[in-house]
């Protein structure tokens, strides 16, 4: 199934971030440096600005930080491509920065009094971890997991857009979003899970004819 955010669209985007990449590049920035900038950047997003209300500006903060995951994958990829360090920095700062964003509209949820927004972001965590998770897993067991409509851009896109007209003064917006995007993380949880039992399957087992 195709995701939400569509190929052509990450296409598109590449080619407005490879300029930047290459000039960072020049200026003898790592991918790495980047990875840490954006992981900041969420955080100051989401603590410094959403969990206090400032819904505008945290989603926008946010989405823009959110956006170096296409800048320093690409600067990864001109230099020759990612190292394992790499690959491990980009995943826990990932980890880190989703806690953030979803912990801060919790808390400022809480603070409204709005209890089924905040079982809605807390599923929303449980949920995006494990979607990364199984992906982690599956890729451990020398199988892959990539597919879901619901990656983890298109994760924050959604939090995004319901935090902004939140902020403008449609005040359901936020929990539509949460609960939409609760639905969406875990279909796409049964969607990798299927997927790697299609290739486990495939797999011979010890003994057997092959």
């Amino acid at each position: 199934m195709a995701k939400i955010f569509q190929v052509s669209a990450r296409a598109g985007m590449t080619r407005v971030v490879e300029p930047l990449a290459r000039g960072l590049l020049r200026a003898g920035v790592t991918p790495n440096a980047v990875t840490v900038t954006g992981t900041v950047g969420v955080l100051v997003g989401a603590l410094g600005f959403g969990a206090r209300g400032h819904l505008v500006a945290g989603a926008l903060i946010v989405t823009v930080f959110a956006l170096t995951d296409l800048l320093d994958g690409t600067m990864a990829r001109m230099s020759g491509g990612s190292t394992r360090f790499g690959a491990f920095l980009d995943s826990s700062m990932d980890r880190i920065a989703d806690s953030a964003v979803f912990g801060a509209v919790a808390y400022w949820l809480a603070t409204q009094g709005e209890h089924a927004g905040v079982a809605a972001a807390l599923l929303c965590l449980a949920a995006g971890s494990v979607v990364s998770y199984v992906k982690a897993r599956a890729e451990g067991l020398g199988m892959t997991a990539n597919v879901g409509i619901a990656e983890r851009t298109e994760r924050l896109l959604i939090v995004g857009v319901g935090g902004l007209l939140t902020g403008l003064g449609v005040d359901p917006a936020l929990q539509i979003a949460l609960w939409l995007l609760a639905a969406v993380s875990i279909f796409t949880v049964g969607q990798r899970m299927t997927h790697v039992y299609r290739q486990a399957r495939q797999v011979p087992t010890p003994g057997g004819n092959g």
